[in-house]
């Protein structure tokens, strides 16, 4: 129960009970491409002391308690029962064979040196036989990919994978996150409306059924929390999320909110907030690795030009600001270009509008490095989604909207894509599962 009091909503319901963060987190990732080398070849050197978890919310913010007259701001880690990263035990799925280390020094996003110190953890990490279907990512190929079977049988090889992880490694519990490539850009068919009919599907080799949904499916199927960090669609799908729902399990999507669009939620919202107009934004990518290669052909990037697009349209909310939004010109281009590797750039050319209609520019050019910004990203998803779990909390998680372009919601409600209110809202989530005030910003205590 909720009740609003000088500007403060006072929680009075108990705290939410949550399962002590006992023994190993098995994290699971389908895709062992640069952004999940990346990311476990940090969070080994972290745990190593050989560098700092830098752009991670879970490791270094804090999060204020209570009046800012009180000086409580913990940092989230201490707040809440995550678990800590001494614990995090790591299985991969992938096309290609090569280990963990291979991957990462071909990848190219690390130093040398620093993978060189990182060999033995990294080496150990071999991946396991992908469902792959290149009728749904079409630029790249590899061989190391289960064969045999149907949709259904690839599926229940995907569980025993999970189920042999599970036992080989001895960890208590287990979270899935989808790092794998773009696929081609697919809306909901018929085969996705329930679970009975997806299952059939499966049983049927379904053509509008993705390998994700596969990796979804199982780990719904075997009690696994899934995040979807690619713009396709996966378990924002019906089906999928009423298995999630009947299996009690957190899910969250979709598309890891890193470079280009991270500065339009950004920059935007304070565009709107001063209500200044917005007559034009133009966005332009080049980037190489395998995301470049696959976001090359035209599906993919159909899939990754759908999250882009949609952010600016409900921040803006042209709807209700006509004589603003209403003409906007919003254009978004990706361009693969092999020398670039990892470090992408981003440029943005922003036409807008000020007192009397008079026009100004604004231009950015991230210089970024995508894998870098997406695998802090991956670490917070995963430690949420395994409190959530041991939270009790099911089905779509909107509170870590936060971390994606594209926020998985319930049916029928719009997402909300201004950074800031997805930073209040992932706090005071945070907030209420401990039995805290939450926090409006209001402010009116501090002067009755």
């Amino acid at each position: 129960m909720l009740q609003l009091r000088y500007g403060k909503i006072k929680n009075l319901q108990e705290n939410v009970k949550i399962a002590p963060a006992e023994g190993d987190l098995g994290v699971l990732i389908p895709g062992m491409g640069a952004v999940t080398t990346t990311f476990i070849a940090g969070v080994e050197a972290v745990k190593r002391g050989l560098a700092q978890p830098i752009g991670s919310v879970t490791q270094l913010a804090t999060i204020r308690l209570g009046k800012r007259t009180e000086g409580r701001s913990p940092k989230i880690k201490d707040f809440v029962p995550l678990a800590d990263l001494k614990d995090l035990t790591f299985g991969t799925w992938d096309i290609y064979d090569d280990n963990c280390w291979e991957a990462a020094e071909n990848a190219g996003v690390l130093e040398k040196s620093l993978l060189e110190q990182l060999r033995e953890p990294l080496s150990s990490i071999q991946p396991m036989k992908a469902v792959f279907d290149p009728d749904f990512v079409r630029r790249i190929n590899g061989p190391n990919v289960k064969q045999k079977g149907s949709k259904m049988d690839r599926a229940e090889m995907l569980m025993d994978d999970i189920r042999n992880f599970r036992e080989a490694s001895g960890v208590s519990r287990l979270v899935m996150i989808w790092c794998g490539s773009t696929e081609v850009f697919h809306k909901p068919a018929a085969v996705h409306q329930t679970l009975k009919d997806f299952e059939c599907g499966l049983m049927k080799n379904d053509p509008e059924i993705s390998p994700s949904q596969i990796y979804a499916f199982a780990a719904l199927k075997s009690g696994v929390p899934y995040a979807n960090g690619a713009p396709h669609l996966t378990t924002d799908a019906p089906a999928l999320m009423e298995l999630a729902h009947e299996r009690q399990v957190p899910i969250c999507g979709k598309d890891f909110k890193t470079g280009q669009t991270f500065m339009k939620t950004l920059i935007a919202p304070g565009l709107k907030s001063r209500m200044l107009g917005v007559s034009g934004w133009f966005s332009t990518n080049i980037l190489g690795n395998r995301d470049g290669e696959v976001l090359d052909d035209p599906g993919s990037f159909k899939s990754k030009e759908e999250t882009k697009l949609s952010v600016l349209e409900h921040i803006l909310q042209p709807d209700l600001y006509p004589e603003l939004y209403g003409n906007i010109y919003h254009k978004v281009r990706i361009n693969y270009y092999p020398p670039r590797g990892d470090a992408k750039e981003g440029w943005d050319n922003i036409d807008i509008f000020g007192w009397l209609g008079y026009p100004m520019q604004i231009k950015i050019d991230f210089l970024c490095r995508d894998s870098i910004l997406a695998a802090p990203l991956v670490l917070d998803l995963v430690l949420f989604l395994d409190l959530a779990q041991r939270a009790g909390m099911r089905g779509v998680q909107e509170w870590l909207s936060f971390y994606f372009k594209a926020p998985m919601t319930a049916p029928g409600l719009y997402p909300e894509h201004d950074i800031f209110i997805q930073l209040m809202k992932l706090k005071n989530t945070l907030r209420w599962m401990r039995g805290e005030d939450l926090i409006t910003h209001l402010g009116l205590e501090y002067y009755d």
